[in-house]
Formats: C-alpha cells, structure tokens, sequence
C-alpha cells in the first residue's frame, strides 16, 4: 500500500512538472495571473437594484484577489487599478476600444490565466448565484471555469448552485488566447445579492473564493483534476 502511495505520487508529480514545463514552451508564465476588473470610468457597467454600480465591485473584488494572490507569491498584472477605462476621452468606439486594449495586455502578458470579474443582471429578480464563464471548446478555460465554480458555491453558499457555462460571444472569450474565465459574482438585479455585493464582509468572501479558486487551478495538472 505505501509503494502504491509513493508510486502515485511521484506519477501526480511528474504529471504537474510536464504541464507546466508545456506551458513554458508554449509561452505562458505558469506563475502569472490577469485579474481583469470589468468595465471602469464612463461604463459602470450594471446598475444594481439599490443603484450600486457593477464597475465599483468588480474594482473592489478585484484588488482584494490581487492582494491576496500577492500573499501566495503568485505574480499578478491588473488591468485596471482604478475607475479608468483604456479608452480615450473622446471619439467613437470607446467600448470596443478598451476591449480590445485589454486584449491586447493580457495577449502580451501571456498569464496561465485571466480571470475577468464581473456581476450579472436579469430581468426575473429572483434569478441569482455566482456563476462562471469559458470560452467555447477551451478545455483549459473550462476546467479553470469548473474550478472556480465549485470554489464560490463552496465558499459563499449561494441559494442557486450554478455550473460554469460556455459562451461563444463575450469579446473578451474570444479574443484572448491564454485561459481565461468570467466569474458573475452574483445578480445585482436581485435585492438580497445586491446587498450582499455591496457589503465590505461578503466582498472579502468573494475575493476569498475567487483566489482559492486560481490557486487551485495553477497548483492542479489537468491529469488531477
């Protein structure tokens, strides 16, 4: 039984050194994240149903996680640090162009992933849950999605259990090329989550899960999980 055990281990190893020795051929810094904090400056992003802005969250989430993952000794680049935005203050096109200035940083950057950080809205107030995002047929972007899924319902308990879904659309989904996943913190449009998101205690949760759930995936091979 101990010869098994050591024999696994020393397989499960091996396996962690060869993914990551693959990354590094391939480009991509096996120690560094992206946290993208959605939107910022003239795009608030949603608007809550007790009028918080989804830009000012995702900002407060998002320097928390870094904080965090700064503790763990993992290298992190924002995209934002403040309520700025990549675009310029004039001209049209402004969204799309901050867009695809993000894109254009984290290609650059080549993280083993990105996570964008954002809160959803729906029309049926009673909808709600954290949920997750991946790039359609991204089977990297889908076990980070998973991952960080199961890490939020575990850490926040949320009343709806969601599984990370694949989506095709988002811009960011398809425009960059490491691992990247979107976490939906949890609905504004619903009066209970909205409260929760807006409080200092639960966002420090949020930020938790978030930075348990990159740890795990940077610590994990695809052959552990």
């Amino acid at each position: 039984m101990v010869v098994l055990l050591f024999v696994s281990m020393v397989l499960v190893a091996r396996e962690a050194a060869e993914y990551v020795a693959s990354q590094k051929a391939a480009g991509i810094n096996p120690n560094l994240v992206v946290i993208d904090a959605g939107h910022g400056a003239d795009d608030g992003g949603k608007v809550g149903i007790n009028g918080a802005l989804e830009k000012d969250i995702n900002l407060t989430v998002a320097l928390r996680v870094k904080e965090l993952l700064d503790a763990q000794g993992v290298d992190v680049v924002m995209t934002r640090e403040d309520d700025k935005g990549f675009y310029p203050g004039t001209g049209d096109n402004r969204k799309l162009r901050d867009m695809q200035k993000r894109v254009e940083l984290i290609n650059k950057e080549r993280p083993a992933l990105t996570v964008s950080i954002h809160q959803n809205s729906y029309t049926d107030e009673r909808v709600s849950g954290a949920q997750t995002f991946y790039m359609t047929g991204s089977k990297e972007g889908k076990r980070a999605a998973e991952i960080l899924q199961e890490q939020m319902i575990t850490t926040l308990a949320p009343e709806k259990e969601r599984q990370a879904k694949e989506n095709g659309s988002y811009y960011l989904l398809k425009h960059v090329d490491c691992p990247i996943v979107i976490a939906e913190c949890g609905f504004l449009s619903n009066s209970k989550e909205a409260e929760l998101l807006c409080d200092e205690e639960y966002q420090e949760k949020v930020a938790w899960a978030i930075h348990l759930g990159i740890l795990r995936y940077l610590n994990s091979s695809p052959a552990q999980e």
